[in-house]
C-alpha cells in the first residue's frame, strides 16, 4: 500500500497547498529547459505534467512527529533514457536506479538530533514494455477519430519516462529537524537542479538545490 493511500490529506497538502509556490518557483526552469517550439504547450499542461529534463521535483511535508517526502523525476535524470530498457545493460541501469530509490537513506540526511528513523518507501516508474505496445495498438486506431485521438494523448505522454518515490520517516525529535541535506546528484549527476517544496511546523518553504548547493534550511 502506497504512502498516499495511508496518508491522503497530508498527501492533498503536499501536492495542493503547494502548487502554487511549486508553479512560481519552476516557471524559469521550465523556460530555460524547454525549445521554444514546445513552451506553450509545456506551460499550459504543467499541473498535468511536471515533466522537465534535468529538474527534480521533490515535496515535503510533516505531519506531527512524520515527515514525508515525494518525489518526481524525469527517466533521463535517473538512468539517462526515457523508455523501456533496450538491453542488458540499461536493464541494470534501471535496477540500479531501482534499488538506490528504495534506500532514501542514501539520499537524503536528516539531522541527527531530529531522531528520524525510515519507516516506508515506494518507488514506482513507467519504464516499462507494455508502454510501447499500447502506442502500438493505439497507432492502429486509425478508423474512428476519437479512438485516434486518444491514442495521440496516449503516447504523447508514453514518451515521458518518469519515477516517482515516497518515503516517510518517524522523528522524535522533529523540532530538531532544522535542515536537509540531499545526495541526490551524487547517485544521478544528469540532474542539474532539485527544486524542494515545504510544508510543515516551520511555515511552508521553497527552494532550490543544485549539486554545488545541496542543503535546505528549514
Amino acid at each position: 500500500m502506497s504512502i498516499c493511500n495511508k496518508k491522503t490529506l497530508l498527501c492533498l497538502a503536499v501536492s495542493g497547498s503547494l502548487f502554487s509556490v511549486s508553479y512560481a518557483a519552476n516557471a524559469n526552469d521550465h523556460h530555460d529547459h524547454n525549445h521554444h517550439d514546445g513552451e506553450h504547450h509545456e506551460t499550459e499542461h504543467r499541473h498535468h505534467d511536471a515533466h522537465v529534463h534535468g529538474v527534480v521535483e521533490t515535496n515535503i511535508a510533516q505531519d506531527g512527529d512524520h515527515l514525508l517526502f515525494e518525489i518526481t523525476a524525469p527517466g533521463a535524470d535517473v538512468v539517462g533514457f526515457e523508455h523501456a530498457p533496450k538491453d542488458d545493460a540499461q536493464k541494470q541501469v534501471l535496477a540500479n536506479a531501482v534499488k538506490t530509490l528504495n534506500n532514501p537513506n542514501l539520499i537524503f540526511t536528516l539531522p541527527e538530533n531530529a531522531k528520524c528513523t525510515f519507516e516506508e518507501a515506494h518507488v514506482s516508474h513507467n519504464l516499462v514494455n507494455h508502454n510501447d505496445h499500447d502506442d502500438h495498438e493505439h497507432d492502429h486506431d486509425h478508423d474512428h477519430d476519437h479512438d485516434h485521438h486518444d491514442g495521440e494523448h496516449h503516447k504523447e505522454h508514453g514518451k515521458h519516462g518518469e519515477f516517482s518515490a515516497q518515503y516517510e520517516y518517524h522523528c522524535e525529535a522533529i523540532s530538531n529537524l532544522n535542515q536537509i541535506e540531499t545526495q541526490w546528484f551524487t547517485h544521478f549527476p544528469h540532474t542539474h537542479k532539485m527544486t524542494i517544496q515545504y510544508l510543515g511546523d516551520a511555515g511552508q518553504k521553497a527552494a532550490s538545490l543544485t549539486p554545488k548547493s545541496s542543503v535546505i534550511t528549514l
